[in-house]
């Protein structure tokens, strides 16, 4: 069997192990396993490659090769050792930045060069080269969001024409590309794909975040996709395709699942308006006050119930609260509660946010529950515990038209028998609104940081 057949072997492999491992990764039970075979057929591609560079007579390029993987690989596990699970947005915004960076670097070479051939790889050369950098420019603004430096959307009355006429000038760009532009019209290309690049994720509020990441990976994904045509590389083209398809999917999904289009998403900055105060009163209408509780008082409330519905927010990421959390469900559980997990489809800031961190703590999958499963149960819940959640528990998106999250499918929490909502303090979510949750009757308020507040209500139930 000589090389290429064997080349060829190892990247077939390498397809399957990709897409079995994504398949995998659709439960939670089986997503580690997934990640494994991911990786093995990362592993496949590697060996591939190498066998072809080899039987090319092309050993010093392996060893570049090899160097890339060790600085990476090094850098990778330091990354993954050192950041902490609640900073997994941020990681993830700069690791899928990296990936349309090096595709959009690779696609430049390739035309630099003069490599890309016939018509399909320079169209693929200069779809890679935009799209990357889309990508790359839009991943390290989403990064500066998550990180907090610019989590509310800025928007100015020119974004919207500035942003038509960077797609116009991209579009002009491109044609004197294709009529023989050289090196200035590629270097002019790859300006204006980072400042609209730039300028597309800017507007885009904390809140949305998940959406936008998602976004992103697609375009890493179709960038990848578009390098592979340009190579001629089966592994790279079906990879790509495969993340873009996923990414585009899990953005619409997200999409729905906020019943917002992804037009409305991009350009409506929602979240760039003032912040509501909270409490305001309407118009000749009373104070709004709210209803507060004592740890000790919310275990006495607690040790006396069948059924709890959790909702986990963004809160009790920052306060690193999962585990506590875990213990609280724990020790209810032993007290014969029923416990159950409501996990919104945009809850946290990436996709996902909130199992990663409930697998982070052993929670049991099986007491994850999404929207659709769990909004039935909540009228029968005894008490649901709001911790660090906001907008996705907002009576308003049901009653108010005028609110920026009118018609977003919410967690049912206002349906329980009683809310208990663990929060530093009644300041609004990323939307910029005040939640009428808070208001409710049935709401008691814990304030404090979630992961003290937790601390202190486990204290307090081993007493009662």
């Amino acid at each position: 069997m000589n090389a290429k057949v064997l080349s060829d072997l190892a990247y077939l492999t390498s397809a399957f192990l990709f897409i079995i491992g994504l398949k995998f990764l659709s439960h939670p039970a089986r997503a580690r396993r997934g990640n494994w075979l991911a990786v093995l057929g990362m592993a496949f591609a590697i060996v591939a490659t190498f066998i072809f560079l080899w039987s090319g007579g092309a050993p010093e390029r392996g060893m570049l090769i090899i160097a890339g993987i060790v600085i990476g690989g090094l850098l990778g596990t330091v990354g993954a050792r050192w950041v902490p699970i609640t900073d997994m947005p941020q990681m993830v915004a700069l690791l899928n930045g990296c990936g349309g960076g090096a595709a959009a670097l690779i696609s430049t070479v390739e035309f630099v060069g003069g490599k890309s051939g016939d018509s399909v790889g320079f169209g693929s050369a200069i779809f890679g080269a935009v799209v990357g950098s889309l990508a790359f420019w839009g991943s390290l603004v989403a990064f500066g969001k998550l990180q907090g430096w610019m989590e509310r959307a800025i928007t100015s009355p020119f974004q919207k024409l500035l942003n038509v006429l960077l797609v116009l000038g991209l579009t002009v760009i491109i044609v004197w590309v294709a009529a023989g532009g050289g090196h200035t019209a590629l270097y002019a290309l790859l300006t204006v794909s980072m400042l609209l690049g730039i300028l597309m994720v800017i507007p885009i509020g904390g809140a949305d975040m998940p959406v936008v990441i998602s976004l992103l990976n697609s375009f890493t994904g179709l960038a990848v996709a578009a390098t592979g045509f340009a190579l001629n590389q089966p592994a790279l083209i079906i990879s790509g395709t495969l993340v873009g398809a996923s990414g585009t999917l899990l953005t619409l999904m997200m999409c729905r699942a906020m019943n917002r289009s992804l037009a409305n998403v991009l350009f409506a900055g929602v979240g760039a308006g003032p912040v509501a105060a909270p409490g305001t009163a309407a118009a000749g209408g009373p104070a709004k006050t709210v209803r507060e509780i004592s740890p000790e008082d919310t275990a006495v409330l607690l040790g006396n119930i069948q059924s709890l519905i959790i909702i986990p927010g963004y809160g009790m990421a920052v306060a690193q609260a999962q585990h506590i959390v875990r213990e609280l469900a724990d020790m209810l559980a032993l007290r014969g509660v029923e416990v159950k997990y409501a996990v919104h489809p945009v809850a946290g800031r990436m996709p996902g946010h909130m199992n990663v961190l409930l697998a982070e703590a052993n929670v049991p999958y099986d007491q994850l529950y999404d929207l659709d499963q769990i909004n039935p149960d909540f009228e029968r819940a005894d008490v649901a515990l709001v911790i660090g959640a906001n907008d996705v528990v907002n009576p308003a998106a049901r009653t108010d038209k005028s609110s920026p999250i009118y018609g977003m499918p919410i967690l049912d929490a206002d349906k329980a028998k009683h809310i208990i909502v663990i929060k530093r303090s009644l300041n609004p979510g990323f939307a910029g609104i005040d939640n009428a949750l808070y208001y409710d009757p049935k709401t008691y308020m814990l304030f404090g940081d979630a992961k003290g507040a937790v601390g202190k209500l486990v204290e307090a139930l081993k007493v009662v």
